[in-house]
């Protein structure tokens, strides 16, 4: 039966026996015709679509950027589609079970290499700005990676919250709650440097409490931060919470456990630093690919084909 005449009947169905009314049959329709059209090019139709099909349109859907309650209702549609198709006895097993809905799905948060980072602060250094502000610029992209701050914690971060000597800082984040993060040797350095001689002679017109500062010496706004983040990638492609994301991700990658960077990034309650356990289960199979007997085993047999 071809795509066409299977939703003619499923469309009456829902009508009829459902009572939809007949804006959501048709918005019913059209989101199974984007699936039918999706299976296609997989060489499949609707009636013989698997789980991992529905799975790979639903993550399209995601990655152009589909807003939530239109996956929810696509979602719904095919739930809703499957379902007839099984009371009718058209399939035999219904594709969409376990799939979760679009509430539970977390988009995994962009971050970047680490050659990215890296190329980003040798890009700052090497434009044609006055030492000054490339001072800044490097301590505050270096700490924006080392410690996750968001952009709002590190415009109103404060000369006295800051400890160089223990490598830290006293964070003020959501809901005025402080925390203590760390950094390491080459934040230190750069912010270092940065306050014994670049933010003095930034300082000369006006003097702030606060730690970055522009030319007249008041404290940067969020949109400067952004824009210096932006401009030190070369295509452009770079925010402030990338960096914070990196930070997350690289030190879940180096076996961080999730407890230590909900503290560190502030997040209160540990479901939002949930979102990093792909990077640790990506970690955990590949250690147990180089290390456990059998599947050491599986790859020698694949070596030897």
């Amino acid at each position: 039966m071809s795509n066409q005449r299977v939703l003619s009947a499923f469309l009456s169905y829902i009508k009829v026996e459902k009572g939809l009314s007949p804006l959501t049959a048709e918005a019913y329709g059209t989101d199974l015709l984007q699936l039918a059209e999706f299976l296609e090019l997989k060489k499949r139709s609707l009636l013989t679509a698997q789980r991992a099909d529905l799975l790979a349109f639903l993550e399209q859907l995601t990655n152009n950027l589909v807003e939530g309650r239109s996956r929810a209702r696509k979602l719904s549609a095919i739930r809703h589609f499957y379902k007839f198709l099984l009371l009718d006895k058209r399939i035999k097993h219904d594709p969409t079970l376990n799939i979760e809905s679009p509430r539970q799905w977390k988009i995994l948060p962009k971050s970047l290499a680490l050659k990215e980072i890296d190329d980003m602060l040798a890009r700052e250094e090497s434009k044609p700005q006055p030492p000054a502000l490339a001072a800044r610029n490097r301590a505050l992209l270096e700490l924006l990676y080392a410690t996750g701050m968001r952009v709002s914690e590190i415009v109103n971060l404060r000369l006295e919250d800051v400890n160089l000597p223990a490598s830290s800082a006293i964070v003020r984040g959501k809901g005025d709650r402080e925390r203590i993060v760390p950094f390491g040797v080459s934040a230190r350095d750069a912010l270092a440097g940065y306050l014994r001689d670049a933010r003095l002679q930034l300082c000369r017109v006006q003097r702030s409490a606060l730690v970055f500062v522009d030319r007249s010496g008041t404290g940067l706004t969020r949109e400067r931060v952004w824009r210096i983040v932006r401009d030190a990638k070369a295509d452009g492609k770079a925010s402030p919470h990338m960096l914070r994301h990196s930070c997350a991700t690289h030190m879940v990658g180096n076996g961080a456990d999730l407890r230590t960077v909900q503290t560190i990034l502030g997040h209160a309650d540990i479901a939002t630093t949930q979102v990093y356990t792909h990077v640790a289960l990506d970690r955990l199979k590949q250690v147990h690919r180089r290390h456990h007997p059998r599947a050491a085993k599986r790859l020698l047999g694949a070596s030897k084909e």
